[in-house]
């Protein structure tokens, strides 16, 4: 049978293609839209970054019709609005504290306390698999009538924070001591100590986070800095309820000591000098460029900030991959300053996580500055101690985020054509971080066509800025075209020229765009002089792409090892999200969201010339086994068949809807 391939299709060999048609191409840009494909954006914006037309004189009558489409159309913004992940809670909800095995001294708890009667109507326990139990043909893990359940996060950590709620509850308990008694909860306390370096870090106090709510958390840093702004610029300081302003009566919770110790080790090479006992004792002295982190980035790789997909059990499988450099979503300004605990939950790190930061978006010098301190004083510079102390390695500032609901704002990508703003931000942001390093995410511009990230490149040692990621499009391109590798090696130039001081360590500079093998990662690094590439969709349709720069080869992974990787991801999930009801389905949501970029990977033993570009389309293709086959499936019905794998069979009512809009199903279709 003779199959022939249209442009842009993969090279597939003809003995694995299919001769039926396959689905659409995903549409990354549908993915991040914030527009429906289907509708106009609300008035006053422009997708394309143009500035809104002047607007015609209109009647009073027109102006109440026009508003009221307009709010109507606010309403339904978003591509992604249909999007619906309710959390499936259990029917009968037992107190926590009795759930932990603790007593609840509260007379008027709503919940149940009777542990016997909970456990009769809870659902059944799931069985996780082990690596031994994957099998290549169906049902692709093994469970036979012999099998005992344990719980991950029990044999992680040596108990389970769960307790009684945790759906692998037969994996610590002992029976109980009297009939119709409850079983007794296990702890392996030896376990617990030796595994207590290696828990999650950077939670956030609630304490903290009132002293933001009620705007009495102190910036004295940020707040020199804006007073000093505002001399300047002969304008009143900023304030706002966006930008709360510290209370001077407050003292400044410590910062803990400037350890030097990184999650795995000492790393000196990132050091370049001390802090001075002066600049310490006066927060308006802006701290000198030798006396900031220097960041010795040379030869790494870089897991690009990646919201929603890019959580910390990604990260932490990304890093068991090889990935070397980590960075959280995108958390906004404003809502790290009002305290919102699900924004400072994006901010937690685990050990592995080798360099880590945190990525902030705003659109105000005051914000950003006073956000950037907020984040010095609760976290620090690198695990303070070691172990699961935390910590963050640098803050980045997104300059690059295309979407319409940032860009609107003045945030992201938008930053690229207010140059002066910038240059405040980054010097304010700087003020606040003191030692630690900042740096920033640009794309080349903002309209196609019209490159202007290399002025920016002048100017990035004067604002001492750490290190700079170039995404080689511009805002307008989205992906619609290849990263432009040439334009990077000429940021790369400005850049090197610019910097005048032999005696600092020259400013990384990284690329991104594209990149999906170990051959395109060593060209571009080769060809374009920057010292690494920051990694999107080349880690989220294949994670072990880490392991194939690293190792310098092209790696012909199995799919039981594909399958492996996934049974890890649900283990890291379920260690980071939890073991209840709650905590399995929200692994679950963020798993299938995974499997809606790794289905999309095409093994390279099917293909007939390498490397795979991860603009190729795929054609309907069988894999070598059948398990392979699945991975492969286009259908979101199948993303939650895996899934059942390892976290058992999804509630009533569940549904997954994937962002691609190429990918999408109904509700009812969803399940299966």
């Amino acid at each position: 049978m003779s199959l022939t391939r249209s442009n842009g299709e993969a090279p597939v060999k003809a003995e694995y293609r299919l001769p039926i048609e396959r689905a659409p191409a995903p549409d990354d840009d549908a993915a991040e839209a914030s527009c429906p494909s289907n509708a106009p954006c609300p008035e006053g914006s422009n997708v394309d970054g143009e500035p809104p037309q002047k607007k015609p004189r209109v009647s009073g009558a027109q102006r109440k019709k026009q508003a009221r489409e307009a709010h109507q159309a606010k309403k339904e913004r978003g591509a992604n609005k249909g999007r619906r992940f309710a959390k499936v809670r259990e029917d009968g909800e037992i107190c926590w504290k009795v759930a932990c095995g603790e007593t609840c001294g509260g007379s008027d708890c709503r919940f149940t306390h009777n542990i016997p009667d909970y456990l009769a109507t809870k659902p059944d326990d799931i069985f996780f698999p082990l690596t031994s139990s994957i099998v290549t043909e169906p049902p692709f893990v093994n469970v036979t009538d012999t099998a005992t359940i344990s719980c991950p996060v029990f044999l992680e950590r040596g108990k389970c924070d769960h307790g009684y709620k945790c759906r692998f509850l037969s994996g610590h308990i002992s029976p109980p001591l009297e009939e119709g008694g409850a079983p007794a909860l296990v702890r392996d306390d030896a376990l617990s100590k030796e595994k207590e370096g290696l828990r999650e870090a950077n939670f956030i106090t609630n304490d903290t986070l009132k002293k933001l709510r009620t705007k009495k958390f102190p910036t004295p840093l940020a707040d020199a800095y804006i007073q000093e702004l505002s001399v300047k610029n002969n304008a009143p300081a900023e304030a706002s309820a966006e930008e709360p302003p510290a209370t001077s009566t407050e003292q400044a919770e410590p910062t803990g000591p400037e350890s030097t110790v990184h999650a795995n080790g000492p790393m000196p090479e990132m050091l370049s000098a001390e802090i001075h006992q002066e600049d310490v004792d006066a927060p308006d002295v802006a701290m000198r460029p030798s006396e900031k982190k220097r960041l010795r980035w040379e030869g790494l790789n870089y897991l690009a900030p990646l919201t929603t997909v890019g959580n910390l059990p990604f990260r932490r499988l990304c890093s068991t991959l090889g990935a070397q450099i980590t960075c959280s979503e995108m958390s906004l300004a404003t809502s790290l300053l009002t305290g919102s605990k699900e924004e400072w939950s994006l901010v937690r790190r685990h050990p592995i996580e080798r360099i880590y930061g945190v990525q902030v978006a705003g659109n105000k010098p005051a914000t950003l500055a006073r956000a950037a301190e907020v984040l010095q004083q609760t976290l620090g510079y690198g695990p303070r101690g070691g172990g699961n102390s935390g910590g963050i390695d640098f803050v980045d500032l997104n300059c690059g985020c295309p979407i319409d609901l940032v860009f609107r704002t003045g945030a992201g990508s938008a930053l690229l054509d207010a140059t002066n703003k910038l240059g405040n931000i980054i010097m304010g942001m700087n003020r606040g971080l003191g030692e630690i390093p900042l740096t920033i995410k640009v794309r080349t511009g903002v309209k196609e066509g019209k490159n202007t990230a290399h002025k920016l490149m002048e100017r990035l040692d004067g604002w001492n800025v750490g290190a700079v990621t170039i995404h080689g499009r511009t805002r307008q391109q989205r992906y619609t075209k290849l990263a432009d590798w040439g334009y990077i090696k000429q940021c790369v130039d400005t850049l090197r020229a610019s910097v005048t001081d032999d005696d600092l360590p020259p400013i990384p500079i990284f690329g991104g765009g594209d990149v999906y093998s170990s051959e395109q990662y060593w060209s571009n690094v080769e060809q374009t002089g920057v010292d690494g590439i920051m990694l999107g969709r080349g880690a989220l349709i294949k994670p072990w792409i880490f392991t194939e720069i690293n190792e310098r080869r092209e790696w012909d992974i199995s799919s039981r090892e594909r399958l492996e990787l996934i049974r890890k991801y649900a283990e890291f999930g379920l260690s980071h999200w939890g073991t209840d009801t709650v905590g399995v389905n929200t692994t679950r949501r963020y798993l299938c969201e995974a499997l809606s970029f790794q289905y999309r990977y095409i093994p390279i033993g099917l293909l007939e010339t390498l490397p795979g570009q991860i603009n190729d389309r795929a054609p309907a293709y069988r894999g070598r086994d059948e398990l392979e086959t699945l991975l492969a499936s286009p259908d979101s019905r199948d993303w939650v068949k895996i899934s059942e794998m390892f976290l058992g069979p999804c509630p009533d009512g569940w549904t997954f809807t994937p962002k691609h809009k190429s990918n999408s199903y109904s509700s009812e279709e969803a399940n299966g």
